[in-house]
């Protein structure tokens, strides 16, 4: 089925000018103007799109070219436009930054050209005057097949700092200067380590209507909204067809709570429509698992935050351990792979126990330990994907782990730029790994998964 949507790109000079904010806000405008949006965020990120589901009430979708290849970003994006009429993409840290300084793939940028999609750039002027001209000049002559057709300042000191703005850009520039944002402290949202606050923390949830109704005046004050839908895009893509969705139905237990909240919308979809049915439940409230399950899915997410009372319900950390041992399949990325080992430390040096599955403790640090692009390379050990097969991911975080003993086997051979070469810690049918795969990169992991739980 063909698309027609009006679809613009909000991306920024750099990271921390007030995408998230800018992009949020315009989402909640439309969406009060009647319109249904469909929110879209570059890159491997889970933190801004908690927010895109919240002011839309519609999973917001990744887009990442180099993780999910040209052909994926554009089936994705055309899947998730059905039964929306605006689609707004957020873009990731700097307009060209990606997976390299002279490589394209992973960047806003390549999105834009993919989609053939109009950018809306977002500038700090609080440090700046005519020096916007220059620096929006630049930007659209680095990569004139990039359409930057709006621009949108943000913390804007007064009237006469945005006209002197204004005049900088429109005097050298053909990007449209589209409006501004008032410098504003009481728009700021709160962060922790990883980024943001998870749009349904409770850290969040008390501020969140003021803020909101707050940044959404702003955006109706002082931007140019009708302006921004005249230079939308109207596109056309195809998606492929829909996956009869497998009758045999396989029964996954997903944990999803403030412990356990990383997850792409892509991964939860795919398993879904391979015939998995997935049961949602809380490690931090539950006492038992959901009954009739087949294989357990951890997410990532602040098991650090959160370790205290995970480590309080010894009857649902039992109850997972016994299924392991039984060689039901439990696949856990990252936050999921710190609440499989035998203990937790975080920042004071506290420990705590966890499930026990894996004979590493997991430890807190102040400073970010990795980040960066993964390919991984499935070994012949790899329970759900042959030997040899490729899939794409990310990883990110803040803690590390003793290096488990030689008896647990490394089923991952990682490339690019990692600093270790094998990882994938498997014991009996559960794999656990830091790195967050996206499925889509290879459909064969999602497949052998739910096969693999469907055999047993």
């Amino acid at each position: 089925m063909a698309i027609p949507s009006k679809s613009f790109i909000i991306a920024g000079e750099s990271s921390g000018v007030g995408k998230t904010t800018i992009a949020i806000g315009l989402m909640a405008a439309l969406e009060k103007r009647g319109f249904t949006v469909q929110p879209f965020k570059a890159g491997p990120d889970y933190i801004d799109p908690s927010f895109h589901r919240m002011i839309c009430g519609r999973p917001s979708y990744n887009l990442d070219t180099w993780i999910m290849g040209v052909k994926g970003v554009k089936n994705t994006f055309a899947k998730a436009m059905q039964g929306a009429n605006v689609g707004i993409i957020e873009g990731v840290m700097g307009l060209f930054d990606g997976k390299g300084g002279r490589d394209e793939e992973g960047s806003t940028a390549h999105i834009a050209k993919v989609l053939k999609m109009p950018v809306i750039l977002v500038v700090d002027a609080s440090a700046m005057a005519r020096s916007a001209g220059a620096l929006v000049y630049g930007y659209e002559k680095f990569d004139p097949a990039v359409k930057i057709k709006g621009v949108i300042f943000n913390r804007v000191g007064s009237e006469r700092h945005f006209y002197m703005l204004k005049q900088a850009v429109e005097d050298r520039c053909n990007a449209n200067v589209l409006g501004y944002i008032p410098r504003d402290e009481e728009i700021s949202l709160p962060e922790r380590h990883l980024g943001l606050v998870m749009a349904g923390d409770r850290v969040v949830s008390g501020q969140w209507s003021v803020v909101s109704k707050r940044i959404v005046g702003l955006i109706e004050k002082f931007v140019d909204i009708d302006g921004i839908l005249r230079i939308s895009s109207t596109t056309h893509f195809r998606g492929c067809p829909e996956q009869t969705p497998n009758s045999k139905i396989t029964r996954i237990a997903v944990a999803l709570d403030d412990a356990f909240c990383f997850y792409y919308q892509e991964n939860l979809d795919m398993l879904k429509e391979l015939g998995a049915e997935l049961v949602f439940f809380s490690p931090l409230k539950d006492k038992r698992l959901p009954k009739g399950i087949k294989g357990i899915y951890l997410g990532g997410g602040y098991p650090e935050l959160y370790a205290k009372r995970l480590s309080a319900n010894k009857s649902l950390m039992r109850e997972i351990k016994d299924l392991a041992e039984r060689n039901i399949p439990i696949y856990a990325e990252c936050g999921g792979l710190m609440y499989l080992g035998k203990g937790l430390k975080d920042l004071k040096d506290r420990r705590y126990d966890m499930v026990g599955l894996f004979p590493y403790v997991s430890k807190m640090t102040k400073k970010r330990m990795v980040l960066g692009y993964r390919e991984v390379i499935a070994t012949k050990d790899c329970p759900f994907m042959d030997k040899g097969e490729k899939i794409r991911g990310h990883e990110f975080h803040y803690s590390n782990i003793d290096e488990p003993p030689r008896r647990i086997k490394r089923v991952y051979q990682l490339r690019e730029d990692s600093f270790r070469d094998k990882e994938g810690y498997l014991y009996k049918n559960t794999l656990v790994s830091y790195i967050h795969l996206h499925f889509g990169s290879n459909p064969e992991f999602a497949k052998g998964f739910i096969e693999k739980c469907r055999r047993l």
